[in-house]
Order: C-alpha cells, then sequence, then structure tokens
C-alpha cells in the first residue's frame, strides 16, 4: 500500500470534512514507487531500459510539477495505444533531412516522451554549433509536458522552446467543428540566481486533462472552457463525450479566442505541417478506441522545438544577471487587492515539485485503480 505522506494542520470541523473527503478520493505515493512501477510498465511493453528510464522521468515530471493531467494518469492511455499498434516500443528515431541549424525527425511511431528529448537535444546540439537549433517532428506520439523539453535547454545557458499538436478536440472561433488540439508552447529561459522563467501553457482554455480530472470528482467545469455540440456554451465536464467542443483560449471573440485560436494555429503548423505530421482534425487521437481519421496527410503527431544560445545574442552573464533585474522587480510588483504577490512563470510548479519530492504525489483513487488493472496487465505490483 502506498505511504501516506501528507500531513495538513487544522483547527475546525469544516477543514477536517473537507480533508477527509479530499484524501478519500486519492492516494499519496513516493516519487521512487511511483518512478519503479511506471518504469517497469514500459519495459514491459518493450523499451529498452534507456527508453523506459527517459519516458518515467519525461511523464512523472508532470506529476512532480502538480500538471496531474499529463503524469501516471496517462500511463493506461500509452499501453493502450501500444496495444493498438499506434505506439512502436522500439523505434529507430532518425534525421531525415537537415542544415546547420535545422532539422526534422522521424520519431518511428515511437512513445512522444523518448522522441521529445532526442529532438530537442538534436536542437541543443545545432545550437551549440551554430547559435541556434530548430528541430520539427513527425510520426510522434503524445510527448508529456511541453515545458519538461524546453527545459532541457537551461543547463546550456540556451532558451528552449517546445510545442506539440494533439488531438482535435478544439473548434476555432465561430466554429462547432473539432480542428485543432489543445496545443501547448513552453519556453524556459535562464536566470542567474533567481529561478529561472518557465511558461507552459495551453493554447486553450484549459486543458483536455483538467476535464478529465473534473470528471473524476464529478465536478463542473468553469464556465468558458467547453461548448456543446450546438455551439452553447456549457459547464459539463462530460461535453466533449457529448459531441461537444474544447474553446480555444479566451474562451469567446469577446474575450479574445480569435488569439487562442491564432496560436494554436500556429503550433499546428510549426508542428505538424512543416515535419510532415498529421495537422488540424487528422492529427490521431490520443485515446485508443477513437478511429484514425480518413485520409491523413502526413504520419503521426508532430512537435516543434527550439534552443537559442544566449551568447549568440549577448554574453550570458549580463543577460542571466539582468533576468534577475527582470524577475526580482516583476516579483515585487504592487498585488492587486486580495493578491499577496505577483508570481513568475513557473514559480508554482517549481514549488510544488518541492513539496511533493518531500512529502509525496497525489494520485485520484481512480487513477489508482487504473494503475493497478495495469500492473496485472503485466504481472506488476504498484
Amino acid at each position: 500500500m502506498p505511504s501516506n505522506l501528507f500531513h495538513i494542520v487544522i483547527n475546525n470541523t469544516r477543514s477536517k470534512k473537507f480533508v477527509s473527503l479530499f484524501c478519500a478520493m486519492q492516494q499519496i505515493f513516493p516519487y521512487d514507487q511511483l518512478y519503479r512501477f511506471t518504469n517497469r510498465v514500459f519495459i514491459s511493453m518493450g523499451c529498452s531500459d534507456t527508453d523506459a528510464a527517459i519516458a518515467t522521468k519525461v511523464l512523472l515530471s508532470a506529476d512532480l510539477r502538480g500538471i496531474d493531467s499529463h503524469g501516471v494518469a496517462r500511463l493506461t492511455g500509452y499501453v493502450r495505444l501500444w496495444e493498438a499498434k499506434r505506439i512502436n516500443a522500439t523505434p529507430e528515431i532518425k534525421i531525415v533531412h537537415e542544415t546547420p541549424s535545422t532539422a526534422v525527425v522521424d520519431g518511428d511511431a515511437g512513445l512522444g516522451l523518448v522522441v521529445a528529448p532526442y529532438a530537442m537535444q538534436v536542437a541543443i546540439e545545432k545550437a551549440k554549433n551554430v547559435g541556434t537549433g530548430w528541430v520539427s517532428v513527425r510520426n510522434s506520439n503524445h510527448f508529456g509536458i511541453a515545458g519538461y523539453h524546453a527545459m532541457m535547454a537551461l543547463e546550456n545557458d540556451m532558451i528552449g522552446i517546445a510545442m506539440t499538436n494533439a488531438s482535435a478536440l478544439v473548434s476555432p472561433t465561430f466554429s462547432i467543428e473539432r480542428m485543432l488540439g489543445t496545443n501547448p508552447i513552453a519556453v524556459a529561459i535562464p536566470a542567474d540566481t533567481q529561478p529561472p522563467f518557465v511558461a507552459d501553457f495551453a493554447t486553450t482554455t484549459a486543458a483536455n486533462g483538467k476535464l478529465e480530472i473534473l470528471q473524476r470528482k464529478n465536478e463542473p467545469a468553469p464556465l468558458g472552457w467547453v461548448q456543446d455540440k450546438e455551439g452553447n456554451n456549457s459547464t459539463d465536464a462530460n461535453e466533449l463525450k457529448k459531441g461537444g467542443t474544447l474553446l480555444p483560449l479566451g474562451s469567446d471573440r469577446e474575450h479574445g479566442s480569435h488569439k487562442g485560436y491564432a496560436l494554436g494555429s500556429i503550433v499546428d503548423i510549426f508542428s505538424a505541417v512543416l515535419s510532415g505530421a498529421s495537422y488540424g482534425p487528422w492529427a490521431p487521437p490520443f485515446p485508443a478506441y477513437v478511429p484514425m481519421p480518413q485520409n491523413m496527410p502526413g504520419e503521426g503527431l508532430g512537435h516543434f522545438f527550439g534552443a537559442m544560445r544566449i551568447d549568440a545574442f549577448r554574453t550570458a552573464a549580463e543577460f542571466k544577471q539582468h533576468m534577475d533585474n527582470w524577475i526580482t522587480r516583476f516579483r515585487n510588483a504592487a498585488p492587486a487587492a486580495g493578491h499577496e504577490k505577483v508570481l513568475i512563470p513557473g514559480d508554482p510548479e517549481r514549488e510544488m515539485e518541492v513539496v511533493r519530492r518531500a512529502s509525496g504525489i497525489p494520485v485520484a483513487t481512480s487513477v489508482v485503480d487504473e494503475l493497478v488493472a495495469v500492473g496485472n496487465r503485466f504481472g506488476l505490483v504498484l
């Protein structure tokens, strides 16, 4: 049984009832326990020890950073894709076209959790040689959180960029048809004594994984996340199962949804049209039970990565000192009423990682049940 390392000090009856209900809905696992189990699952799928370790690290980075929708909750989805022969556990990942600063990588239908770090490393090596590196990827699968891949550049005094297209669940502004994925963008920028700036966000009002979390909790979705199949606003977290769609960042035209639509389109074009992956409504769906689109124009999902060596622009030391100054000034900006401080992109995730490495990772009971079932499939114990 998982160790319950989650301790809360509470002083009133209402809080006690809430915490009791909260704890009943989830279990707390030490990182190492989830790592061992997840790693063994990937090996059982046929991944090499090296690939299994990479995939596990990328996947669990989401849980550590508090992005529970993209961590172990996705593990069963990868297994189902593998069972459906849509994931190749032993891919021959290769560069199929390149220049000194660019490349196209074919992922050979491998786990995106493995293909993406390979491609990002190619971008980093090109940046080392010529200042910047840009890599577009085709024939891949879901790659976890975009932030992990962008952050790979930080230790090299580089700015990292990562994005990917995804299952078509999003309607463009003024439409009811599913045309785009949640299509995230991540940018990681190093600083000196301050923590790095790490922006990692979907180009929709909310990622589909957040709807899945609400479904497990049997809670409604906030207004502006989804619309029904007729184009009406909805708070039903199960709306996608009924033919509805996710909304672009901004929710509606009056609140700037055309900007979210444009951002998602840019990601789709950079990731898939540029690489030769399938784009728009033809992007392969993540659920294995959803039929693949007909007449797909490319191969698999697509990603796009960038690495920019800071000293290709100014000395790294100067830049990082000024990043410290930028971060400090923004962090000290006068907060609005009811708020204690201004956050820098990456602050909540970094702080969550510290907590979860020390106290464990909460996993919804429904996800635990799915993991146990996957363990039974491979003769493994969670």
